[in-house]
């Protein structure tokens, strides 16, 4: 069994090299792929080939054939990454799902006392507390240990469409990222434990959320998908997800994610633990990604076979949801500083006829909240329909904060008999104007004469067309014989 002082330095050196590969190949060329690029995917396949061949002979003790295969592998990874940057055509993204690859191999579930501790930060928070290393780590938590770790900072950085990503959420989407937050933290009571039970990472569950729906519960996509983690309706009914009285069951916050966890399980079960897969399957269907990949379940995302096969919405997806995770975790390493939210439950009981709507108007701008509490209010109560007033004594969750700003100011005072009048108010309904039927119009009969045709008759009355006369007359090919009785317009 390779020794961790010898494994760890493997680790290190696989790294450098990695990176210095990555970053050499800085430029990419269309078109097909010379002799000379095929050569270094050819040396690429081959370095790959024997890096695996390496760890197979350290995990069976022999380090000095395991040391030699790995020297080789990482010079021809060396000479290969360095060509490619200055050669026209190489396709740098092949090196990286290469890169990807050989890390998961690495990172994945080794046996035995191999120390893969050293595979993660000191500096952030582990998985799950009493969880020391990603072999110790149940199944899911394994499959994302890069998540967390040092490896998929230096990922990132290379990798350009979690990049892109990553910028779009700071910029553009920067206000979706914000509202996702604090609907989060208000949901997280209902929605972590089930991640937690199923030993999934909290930052994923955000990441999903944030792209799916912004953390809005009812959300519905104009494909049909629905709740805050947007559920398709056969695949939540796969993951028990119904109605329950009337009550689509997708968007209850702690039904859909624990739904969520148990599909992401079980597609991590069948793409061995790849994240990236899965979360392309979730988006874009486990079936297409099934085809792409094939029996290759170690091939990365990126990788072109199973990239280019994906449809652009799935090619965004999968770094969106990877950067909202990454941006959750490392919001200061990105000059980016989320909201303090109190997102400690609560509860009120109706001491008035409300609705939600009108709780919305008397709370106001309570505890700060600027744009209101009518999203909070709906996300946690999502059987209720917003409209209707709910009776005396109906209870309701409500963010624990809420508990004191609800019995101050809507429970007597001008605030609740406000909300009520603009609740009650009228519109004047418009009703359909009653169809018209067109005119009919008035006719008299015309005897066709020698030399007439439609177009001739057309332009004696000039009002009319051919198409008129004919229809009227239920005339085939606009034939018309001397002597014809034609109904035709009265011209006024």
């Amino acid at each position: 069994m390779l020794s961790c002082s010898v494994f760890r330095s493997m680790r290190l050196a696989t790294l450098a090299v990695s990176l210095g590969l990555l970053g050499a190949c800085a430029s990419t060329g269309g078109g097909k792929p010379s002799a000379q690029v095929n050569a270094l995917y050819s040396q690429l396949d081959q370095a790959s080939t024997g890096y695996e061949t390496a760890l197979q002979q350290s995990r069976e003790g022999d380090l000095e054939a395991s040391q030699l295969t790995l020297r080789q592998s990482l010079d021809r990874l060396k000479q290969a990454s360095a060509q490619c940057g200055s050669t026209p055509g190489c396709d740098p993204q092949r090196f990286f799902s290469v890169f990807d690859r050989l890390l998961r191999l690495k990172d994945g579930d080794f046996g035995g006392d191999q120390d893969l501790a050293g595979d993660v930060d000191s500096s952030q928070a582990s998985l799950a507390a009493g969880h020391a290393g990603a072999a110790s780590l149940p199944q899911a938590q394994r499959s994302v240990t890069l998540l967390h770790g040092q490896k998929l900072s230096q990922l990132i950085a290379m990798n350009g469409p979690v990049k892109a990503a990553l910028e779009m959420w700071l910029t553009q989407r920067r206000p979706q990222l914000m509202d996702a937050w604090v609907n989060y933290r208000y949901l997280r009571h209902e929605m972590w434990p089930a991640y937690e039970k199923a030993d999934l990472p909290e930052a994923l569950l955000f990441g999903i959320l944030a792209q799916e729906s912004g953390g809005k519960v009812h959300a519905v996509s104009r494909s049909g998908a629905a709740g805050p983690l947007q559920f398709m309706y056969s695949t939540g009914m796969r993951f028990g997800l119904g109605v329950d009285n009337g009550f689509d069951t997708r968007f209850d916050p702690a039904a859909s994610a624990r739904a969520n966890a148990e599909y992401l399980n079980e597609q991590l079960r069948i793409f061995n633990n790849n994240l990236e897969l899965v979360i392309g399957a979730y988006n874009g269907g486990e079936g297409r990604m099934r085809r792409a990949v094939g029996d290759d379940t170690s091939v990365s995302f990126y990788d072109p076979r199973v990239y280019n096969q994906m449809s652009p919405e799935t090619r965004d997806y999968v770094p969106a949801v990877l950067a909202a995770a990454w941006l959750f975790l490392h919001p200061d390493s990105y000059n980016l500083r989320f909201p303090e939210v109190d997102g400690v439950p609560g509860t009120i009981t109706l001491k008035r006829a409300a609705s939600l709507d009108e709780l919305t108007v008397c709370l106001g701008s309570a505890d700060g909240m600027s744009d209101g509490w009518f999203r909070t209010l709906r996300n946690l109560n999502p059987r209720l329909d917003p409209d209707v007033s709910q009776p005396t004594g109906t209870l309701l969750q409500v963010p624990r904060q809420l508990e004191r700003a609800y019995a101050s100011r809507c429970v007597d005072g001008p605030w609740p008999i406000l909300a009520a009048d603009l609740h009650n108010a009228t519109v004047p309904v418009v009703p359909d104007p009653k169809p018209v039927a067109p005119p009919v119009p008035s006719t008299k009969s015309y005897r066709v004469r020698h030399g007439d045709t439609l177009i001739s008759i057309v332009r004696k009355l000039h009002c009319s067309s051919v198409q008129e006369i004919s229809e009227m007359n239920g005339l085939k090919h606009h034939g018309i014989r001397v002597g014809q009785q034609l109904k035709v317009p009265v011209c006024r």
